[in-house]
């Protein structure tokens, strides 16, 4: 499964450094210089042979590879391999950055997970109840919360605190939660 830790953003300068929206828990580690990260959806880039034809449009390479990152003003600036102006750096915006989630060590603490590995499980109640699965997750300011499918096609959201969600199960494959009365009518 491909997580995504990054979205490429617009253009910073012209020697082409672009701006990366986080979307990791560890930018440092996972921005490290270095560091290939594909691209989704991964692409070919152009032959040699038709790459500086002009109307020959720049194609995003499969992978990219990390030549130097550093924060600025709040925002992690990258510069890769190979992409060496604006215009070049203009054409990656929007791109998705990827790594394998079989390369993500799991957390260390028993009470942190990452959403790769807690989609697609069962949600069950105390009682053994099935009431869906984990479709996504959606971080939000004040708590994460589990996007629940429900049987009948519906989605409902769980706040994912230890009030409301007692237990995870990965080995069992089921996230055990003990909703509030109307928590699932929303």
């Amino acid at each position: 499964m491909q997580l995504v830790v990054g979205r490429i953003g617009k253009p910073h300068g012209v020697r082409g450094e672009v701006t990366v929206e986080v979307r990791t828990d560890e930018p440092e580690a996972r921005f490290a210089p270095g560091t290939v990260l594909r691209t989704e959806p991964g692409a070919t880039p152009p032959s040699p042979a038709t790459a500086d034809e002009p109307g020959v449009p720049f194609r995003v390479p499969a992978e990219l590879t990390i030549e130097e990152a550093r924060f600025h003003q709040g925002r992690v600036l990258i510069a890769f391999g190979g992409i060496l102006d604006r215009n070049t750096a203009e054409a990656l915006r929007g791109t998705l950055l990827v790594v394998d989630s079989a390369d993500v060590t799991p957390p260390d603490d028993p009470e942190e997970f990452h959403d790769h590995q807690l989609v697609g499980l069962a949600v069950v109640t105390p009682t053994g109840e099935r009431l869906g699965e984990v479709a996504r997750i959606d971080h939000a300011p004040s708590s994460d919360l589990l996007v629940l499918r429900r049987p009948e096609g519906r989605t409902a959201l769980i706040p994912f605190v230890r009030a409301i969600v007692p237990e995870v199960d990965l080995a069992g494959g089921r996230v055990i939660v003990d909703p509030p009365a109307g928590l699932l009518d929303l």
